[in-house]
């Protein structure tokens, strides 16, 4: 058994309890499979009256109702243990952050959170109840066999290892196949919807038809695959029913020369007859079912590897509130960021103090560090040295939860659900009123609303799709005025890829929304540049300058010493 989903089925009552409920009713059937053919063989030999037909009807009766109870049961198991691990494995994403989200393709993890953990239902209500009627009932049927004929016992207690003595060796060939299917299936997601996205650009440039191309052929290597896995797969089920073919006429034969010579009995060699498939049906249905569960435990193996990545340390979850809902101070003392599986240092030896309602705006080349600082501030990076302290308190100790909510976060490239404007609006504040809503909306110059065909109710697609670069940005930009207790504002280049237009109804909303908190604003744009009181020139993870200009028309003036991180 996967040992990782068995102890995520333990930490689940309610999994424990219908896993429990699916074992016990597959067990109780097929040990009613002795009854049956006792019941069958008496009849047929006349040995029992017509009556005990009733009692055969009876048993194949109480034998449907397991079934069906299995199945219910199997079926809720299934439910329960994707529900956990899928909200454990989105748990996890959302504190891995950014950061560490990049090492993974966006299209890899909605394949595996989506159509790869289905593939656990072949896994959890046909293999694991398979396990457990495996190692019962063939031991029960041997033990009926010992006390019917002793001959027959030995041959089926000899040959029934040959079973999962082969299934295990084609299992092995069988699970390295299902490993690579389900990689070439998380390529495949992972660079179609990456190509979907990057569709505009990819016509824009005319690169549009070769990735057409590039989709195909991977397309090609999930379905070679594929067909090697269901190749394996058959072999498998060939095998598996020539060795059992093979032992039951070992079985049946001898049966038979015993029967005609008259040293065998018709009631013994029935029940013999009706039982030594019993006996290796169960073998058989393991090793068929545990092929069929493969790609589900192949998804589940992924999961757990993202569950347990040990790439980044967790981040520190302290318990200490932060005092005060006044914009802060934010100190950051020779602070470096290392990223795994990179040998340069994000950000190398960084101090540096913004001060309370300063508004600090961090410029430079793409890559230099920028975003990384922002993450350190939204405490979803860890330094690997040095420390970030807010209002002299380390980041570490302090409650992320309650430290977000004084947030207000604005991407570069916001994220837009397929809901109306007004649920994506209120997106960091779930219980403001729709005037509030409304109210946010205009700080933000997102007059545009009023013009859509439900207003506030209209739903707009998944990441905005029906919305421009500019109206998205404003969107985002009402999320952060809904927001009114925060009293820090991270922006990350919230005027890229925006026309003029937009641009200066974006820049007006964030001068608004950037009085009296304490602000950094990641831009390149003059127009950004100039809402703030200081200018931070960062360069390969290095505060290379730190200009204060006083006033927005006054002359900048150097500030030397702290900051410059060398």
């Amino acid at each position: 058994m996967h040992k990782d989903l068995l102890r995520l089925m333990r930490a689940e009552r309610s999994v424990r309890r219908h896993l429990a409920v699916t074992m016990v009713a597959a067990v109780l059937a097929g040990l009613l499979v002795l009854v049956q053919a006792e019941l069958l063989a008496g009849v047929l030999s006349g040995r029992f009256t017509t009556v005990a037909l009733a009692g055969l009807a009876a048993v194949v009766g109480v034998r449907a109702l397991l079934s069906w109870t299995q199945g219910v049961f199997a079926g809720r198991t299934a439910t329960g243990v994707k529900s956990a691990l899928r909200h454990r494995l989105l748990a996890r994403l959302r504190d891995l952050g950014p950061g560490r989200l990049t090492q993974h393709r966006s299209g890899e993890l909605v394949t595996l959170t989506g159509r790869g953990l289905d593939g656990l239902d072949a896994y959890l209500t046909g293999y694991l109840p398979s396990i457990a009627v495996a190692g019962v009932v063939p031991l029960a049927v041997l033990v009926r066999l010992f006390a019917a004929d002793l001959a027959s016992a030995l041959i089926v207690l000899i040959t029934l290892p040959l079973i999962p003595v082969f299934g295990a060796l084609v299992g092995m060939t069988t699970k390295a196949v299902t490993e690579r299917q389900f990689l070439a299936l998380s390529r495949l997601g992972g660079h179609f919807l990456d190509a979907v996205r990057g569709l505009p650009t990819l016509r824009a440039f005319g690169r549009a038809r070769y990735q057409a191309g590039v989709i195909q052929q991977v397309a090609d290597a999930h379905r070679s695959a594929t067909m090697r896995t269901l190749r394996v797969a058959f072999l498998s089920s060939l095998v598996l029913e020539l060795c059992a073919s093979l032992s039951l006429a070992l079985v049946a034969v001898p049966i038979g020369l015993r029967l005609l010579g008259g040293s065998l009995d018709l009631t013994t060699a029935l029940l013999v007859l009706l039982l030594a498939p019993e006996a290796y049906l169960p073998l058989r249905a393991m090793g068929t079912r545990f092929h069929a569960s493969m790609e589900g435990v192949a998804a589940a193996d992924a999961a757990f590897a993202v569950l347990d990545d040990a790439g980044e340390p967790e981040p520190v979850r302290g318990s200490v509130h932060p005092a005060g809902q006044a914009a802060p101070e934010i100190r950051l003392e020779n602070v470096t960021v290392r990223y795994p599986g990179r040998d340069v240092a994000a950000l190398e030896d960084v101090s540096l103090t913004i001060g309370p309602g300063e508004r600090v705006a961090l410029v430079g080349e793409s890559g230099g560090g920028k975003s990384t600082l922002l993450h350190l501030v939204l405490g979803f990076v860890q330094p690997s040295q040095g420390r970030v302290l807010v209002d002299g308190t380390d980041l570490r100790e302090l409650d992320l939860g309650s430290w977000r909510a004084r947030l207000a976060f604005v991407a570069q490239r916001p994220h837009l659900f397929a809901t109306s404007v007004a649920d994506n609006i209120r997106l960091g504040a779930p219980a403001a009123s729709l005037e509030e809503v409304r109210r946010a909306a205009a700080a933000a110059h997102a007059d545009f609303v009023e013009a859509l065909p439900q207003g506030f109710d209209t739903v707009v697609g998944e990441r905005g799709a029906n919305l421009s670069a500019g109206q998205r940005q404003r969107i985002a930009l009402a999320r952060a005025f809904c927001r009114p207790a925060a009293s820090v504002l991270l922006l990350d280049e919230p005027t890229a890829r925006l026309d003029g237009r937009s641009e200066a109804a974006v820049v007006a909303a964030t001068a608004d929304l950037a009085r009296g908190r304490t602000a950094v604003i990641v831009a390149h744009r003059p127009a950004m540049i100039d809402l703030a009181d200081r200018v931070i020139r960062v360069h390969e993870g290095r505060v290379v300058s730190d200009t204060t200009r006083g006033h927005h028309d006054a002359e900048p003036v150097v500030r030397s010493g702290e900051g410059s991180g060398r």
